[in-house]
């Protein structure tokens, strides 16, 4: 399959090395290029193109000051436990890692390196120019496509053949198919209007369209250099991408993958100083045509209405740092999550407003979201991304937008996911030791932690099948399977192997827009 790499390599590459070599005295031009290029083969999906960091830490001349050249050496050949980083002794050669690791402690934090329209017109790739021959159902038995559940595989190394999105029958459990991504997959959405399409988000901002009929990419293009954010409209007609690096985002025909617009992403934070922003969640809404994305850095969250030239409604002093968000009240109410003010601020995107910010316990991540009907109250609830004295599971009044209670559990938490007919809302633990392998129940009535399961390998983002019968849970790290359990009994049903799964995605997103809410639940007590 042809993909944007050779392109972004042959042009980005020696803008970088055009950078480097005033900050090496002793690098030549050649040395700037090879160690740039191991360094965006082998690390920039997670440590970012522009070194600055993505999902891991910032590797560049001022956050690697006065680390030992030995011990990062070691780092690199071993890999650091109980991460997603693999050992690279054998993949590169001594002189390699040691010249990799010198490039890194010489090279500074890259200033928003430019990707542009046109960048991205040149990226455009078509792999099927007749959409019509494709098939007009599936090729494989499946009962109703919302049963379709999506894996973003890593890879050990984040690039190579383990980088994939793997697609699962949730009745059978059986894999239907698989699309090679060449970097990470990261984020699967789904198109409202077709059942057809998915489009695939991998580490280094490439978009690939995918026909689930066929298992087969028809186009792909490269919006970025990295950067998950990705939604799609609720008549399907078009897409946003938001990136990392560069600071923009940009809105795209889902048919052609046609960059239409780009949106430079900066404004005034909430401390008054202007800023330029990486992009946080971006979303799609059914109860408008319109799509929405957060500005990270600038605390405030843009809604693109999807018409003329697509203006923008700006809402400031949503929070400090941004990310991610979910939908409630039929998508009329978003709930974003500020990490460095512990809140998640709800918006009123009927009036674009801010109707309240809620305590969220300690740096909030609410993932893909998840509520509950219990009792006619509209329960929302909210994980905690960070390192915190407090570990707790933040549950909220939806309808009242005021604090229930706060769970204690026993670590970190990540992904949190419910469904209307399983009894339990799920949630992933985030450590360095053994409590890593858990995901721990809390019971919707009782609002209490009641089970804990051990899933065999680091535990990551647990999604229930469309029907609510299966709780899918990535096992990472030595696992390298996604389990299936009883949503229930919670005994173990099935393995799916596969190579470092994360975000799993249920093609029954599209339908319920809130995890664990029916559609009419999701409308909300008052919509």
């Amino acid at each position: 399959m042809k993909t944007a790499k050779s392109l972004l390599s042959n042009t980005f590459a020696a803008g970088i090395a055009a950078l480097l070599i005033p900050y090496g005295a002793q690098a030549t031009s050649d040395d700037a290029r090879k160690y740039h290029r191991l360094y965006e083969e082998n690390c920039a999906s997670c440590h970012g193109s522009d070194h600055g960091g993505f999902l891991a830490p910032a590797l560049n001349n001022e956050t690697l000051k006065g680390r030992s050249p030995t011990a990062l050496r070691t780092i690199v050949m071993t890999g650091s436990f109980d991460t997603l980083m693999p050992p690279f002794y054998g993949r590169l050669s001594d002189d390699d890692i040691r010249g990799l690791v010198k490039h890194l402690q010489s090279t500074p934090k890259l200033d928003n390196p430019a990707w542009t329209i046109d960048d991205m017109k040149a990226s455009l790739k078509v792999y099927v120019s007749d959409e019509s021959k494709l098939p007009e159902k599936p090729a494989y038995a499946i009962d109703d496509m919302d049963d379709i559940i999506g894996v973003a595989a890593r890879g050990k190394y984040g690039r190579g053949e383990g980088s994939k999105a793997v697609f699962i029958n949730s009745k059978t459990h059986q894999k239907v198919g698989e699309i090679p991504t060449n970097a990470a997959a990261h984020i699967i959405d789904y198109n409202p209007a077709n059942p057809r399409w998915a489009y695939v988000k991998n580490d280094t901002a490439e978009i690939f369209k995918v026909d689930l009929y066929s298992m087969q990419v028809v186009r792909s293009i490269k919006t970025g250099f990295n950067g998950p954010g990705l939604g799609v409209s609720r008549d399907g007609k078009y897409l946003m991408a938001g990136s990392y690096v560069p600071h923009n985002a940009v809105i795209l025909n889902a048919d052609t993958l046609e960059p239409l617009k780009t949106f430079e992403l900066e404004g005034v934070d909430p401390d008054g100083n202007l800023v330029s922003s990486d992009s946080g969640m971006v979303i799609g809404t059914p109860y408008a045509d319109v799509l929405v994305v957060a500005l990270e850095n600038a605390g405030q969250v843009w809604v693109v209405d999807l018409k003329d030239d697509f203006p923008v409604t700006k809402i400031e002093n949503v929070g400090r740092h941004l990310h991610d968000a979910f939908l409630t009240h039929n998508g009329t109410k978003l709930m974003v999550a500020s990490y460095d003010d512990s809140i998640v601020t709800a918006i009123d995107l009927k009036e674009r407003k801010i109707i309240k910010k809620l305590d969220a316990g300690c740096v909030p991540h609410v993932g893909g979201g998840a509520a509950v009907q219990v009792d006619g109250r509209t329960l929302g609830f909210g994980t905690n991304f960070g390192d915190c004295s407090k570990t707790v599971v933040s549950v909220w009044d939806l309808d009242k937008m005021e604090v229930v209670k706060q769970v204690p559990v026993a670590g970190g938490t990540e992904s949190p996911a419910a469904h209307q007919n399983a009894p339990y809302v799920a949630v992933d633990i985030i450590s360095k030791d053994r409590r890593a392998r858990t995901v721990q129940l809390i019971d919707k009535k009782s609002l209490e932690v009641v089970k804990t399961l051990d899933v065999g390998g680091h535990a990551y983002f647990p999604e229930y099948s469309a029907d609510g019968k299966y709780l899918y849970v990535s096992a990472g790290y030595n696992g390298d399977e996604v389990a299936v359990f009883d949503s229930t009994s919670l005994e173990k049903v099935a393995a799916v192997p596969m190579e470092s799964p994360a975000g799993i995605f249920s093609h029954g997103r599209v339908k319920y827009i809130t995890r664990g809410l029916s559609p009419e639940e999701s409308k909300g007590a008052n919509p």
